[in-house]
């Protein structure tokens, strides 16, 4: 799981690209996806995207997606779960202070926003998550149009 994760950051800049293309499908989509029901395609959804994201992502599901602003890299997978950039305790090697055998997510963060070309999105101030949305389908919330579907505050 770790190569794909790795994998996806290096190659972020597509993932970018593939990700905004889909969102406008998503958007174009939500007619026909408020006639289905967005409780009936809740679970189906957030099924699929649990699968596909944790694939390509590691993701965690935590309900709001951030994934195009922080390198493609899922900032959930940080033991102590920070959203906003790495902790003072990432190891001269780049090794998590937590679990010294892994990377920091965020220094791979940092990598994958170089490589986008809306890298500085990295520097949007990232709200706390509400944990009662984990495992639900952000991509739904996209449909939707909901406002900060990734729970983004942009700093000035």
């Amino acid at each position: 799981m770790y190569r794909v994760r790795r994998f996806a950051v290096r190659h972020a800049h597509a993932f970018e690209r593939l990700y905004a293309g889909f969102e406008v499908v998503l958007k174009w989509s939500a007619p026909l996806l408020e006639r289905i029901g967005y409780q009936r395609l809740e679970a189906p959804v957030a099924w699929l995207e649990k699968h596909i994201k944790g694939l390509l992502f590691d993701c965690q599901m935590c309900g709001h997606c951030v994934l195009s602003s922080t390198g493609m890299s899922c900032p959930m997978n940080c033991p102590k779960r920070l959203r906003n950039g790495p902790c003072g305790g990432v190891r001269d090697d780049g090794g998590c202070e937590v679990k010294p055998e892994m990377r920091c997510v965020w220094l791979d963060a940092w990598e994958g926003s170089e490589r986008m070309k809306h890298g500085d999105r990295i520097e949007v101030v990232q709200l706390p998550v509400d944990d009662s949305m984990e495992g639900s389908s952000s991509w739904l919330r996209v449909a939707r149009g909901e406002h900060g579907a990734g729970g983004a505050h942009e700093v000035r």
